[in-house]
């Protein structure tokens, strides 16, 4: 009986808390790859610059922290316009995706992922995050619909027993 009851708790904690997969960067992460960004830019590689870049932008967008998010997807959206090819667009099609659906921009995400399955339409990592964002809208949905038939209801309420006051 017990194991019943910390699995439903377990379960409602999973819905209401996400429970996707992705990793998280540090601050320590962060900051190495800014040094790296600042030391390719030193060397003047523009390859080893925009390999930094590109590692950077992924520690922003898997950050905790609200404005490293945002800094991330600003510097991916940003380079996205001088990507040619279609594995490098793909890369960061798909790190914008994790930036948006970190930020909670859930349909922004799902957008971006579909863009990245036209490139390549059997990648993994993007299906995965895909179905991650999917479920995370339709959860989103449900609470809302919840939330919206409960304030009916007290509304409702209200009138009723303002009406059989009246009476």
């Amino acid at each position: 009986m017990e194991g019943k009851i910390n699995e439903f708790f377990e379960s409602v904690a999973t819905f209401f808390g996400g429970g996707d997969h992705i990793p998280w960067s540090t601050h320590d992460v962060i900051l190495g790859c800014e040094r790296e960004v600042a030391e390719a830019r030193k060397e003047e590689s523009e390859d080893k610059t925009n390999e930094s870049i590109m590692r950077l932008s992924w520690a922003l967008v898997h950050s905790r922290k609200p404005e490293d998010m945002q800094r991330g997807i600003a510097m991916l959206e940003a380079s996205l316009a001088n990507t040619n090819s279609p594995l490098q667009k793909r890369e960061k099609l798909y790190l914008l995706a994790v930036g948006f659906y970190r930020s909670g921009e859930f349909s922004r995400s799902r957008q971006l992922l579909d863009q990245c399955l036209e490139i390549a339409p059997d990648w993994r990592q993007a299906l995965s995050l895909k179905t991650t964002v999917e479920d995370r809208i339709t959860k989103d949905g449900v609470i809302g619909i919840g939330l919206t038939a409960t304030a009916v209801g007290l509304i409702v309420g209200g009138i009723a027993t303002a009406l059989a006051r009246r009476n």
